[in-house]
């Protein structure tokens, strides 16, 4: 794999039906043309990712949502309107362009629009290349399937190394802005579903369309799995209250097998490994995933993390580590 900093790089790999990583303000995605079988077919290998988990199609405007989707509901182009571009995906029922290989064999698909200047640039080039402004990178994120998301180029290339070939690509973008996978609505019934929490939340959702957005739905999508974003390391979601009781029962063994992810207001106690310390819970969500790898780095065995208690992001963190938590 090549790693650059020039989108137009990237866009020509992807048009050569080769793979491209991709930033977004969320993680690093793993993109191929979204119209190519073949393309797709290798981000599913090299992911290690189960046939029938559907893909998130980005694109580069608002336009192509009524390409991607039909028989949107207001709402569906309201959230669009108000959040795009952003760390939001929308599911809505497919059109013909969306085909099974996307799709997972559902009648959805789902579709972003990035923020992230240099996965726009991407796009913008690609509608030059090919004369299609709607034309779409499917893109999960770039790590292996279940395990931890990367939020740099470095993590893309540590997890892939030896499974992209020398065409593919990695487009390095820094260090992704939010940290956290974006937030997937359902939007193919009569009022939205959260599928997934992230950034922008169910509160925001309502707020934006005057309409209740609860959990749940039938609708297959990725990041939902219960057992998801796991390091080799065990995640143990634990309170601030348990901390002492476990760092105590730690002292008759080697204790510098343990890593603490925790605010800054939580003190790490003697001999436990600190991972990272967030003054704020967006802070948090931004160093969660590099937390998690540093600690398969470390080679330690437990990672005990305390989750921030405000609402908003910490809803969405609260979802991950537990997820990965769930794969001990």
């Amino acid at each position: 794999m090549r790693l650059t900093s020039n989108p137009l790089e990237a866009a020509v790999a992807l048009l050569d039906g080769h793979l491209a990583a991709l930033p977004t303000e969320t993680v690093y995605g793993l993109g191929a043309r979204a119209d190519q079988a073949s393309a797709i077919a290798r981000v599913y290998a090299v992911k290690g990712r189960p046939a029938d988990h559907p893909l998130i199609v980005h694109v580069s405007g608002i336009e192509a949502l009524d390409v991607w989707g039909q028989g949107l509901p207001i709402y569906a182009h309201t959230l669009a309107e108000m959040s795009w571009p952003g760390p939001l995906t929308l599911v809505v029922n497919r059109t013909p362009a969306a085909l099974d290989f996307i799709t997972g064999g559902q009648d959805s698909v789902a579709v972003r629009v990035s923020a992230h200047p240099l996965t726009a640039a991407v796009l913008s080039h690609l509608v030059e290349l090919t004369g299609n402004p709607s034309i779409g990178i499917a893109a999960p994120s770039a790590n292996r399937f279940g395990r931890v998301s990367p939020t740099s180029a470095k993590h893309v290339i540590e997890e892939f190394t030896g499974l992209m070939s020398d065409d593919d690509v990695v487009l390095d973008g820094g260090e992704c802005s939010v940290g956290l996978e974006s937030t997937i609505i359902d939007c193919t019934g009569n009022h939205p579903k959260l599928l997934r929490p992230g950034a922008i939340t169910a509160d925001d959702v309502t707020r934006i369309t005057g309409l209740p957005c609860p959990s749940g739905s039938t609708v297959r999508a990725s990041g939902t799995l219960a057992s998801h974003y796991s390091p080799a390391a065990s995640v143990r979601l634990i309170s601030a209250a348990d901390l002492p009781h476990l760092a105590g029962e730690s002292s008759n063994g080697p204790r510098a097998t343990i890593g603490l992810l925790a605010t800054a207001t939580i003190a790490t106690p003697a001999g436990i490994v600190r991972l990272a310390a967030p003054e704020t819970s967006d802070e948090y969500a931004r160093v969660l995933y590099s937390a998690l790898r540093e600690a398969d780095a470390l080679g330690l065995q437990t990672v005990l993390a305390i989750a921030p208690h405000e609402a908003g992001v910490g809803a969405a963190i609260i979802d991950r580590l537990t997820r990965a938590a769930h794969g001990e």
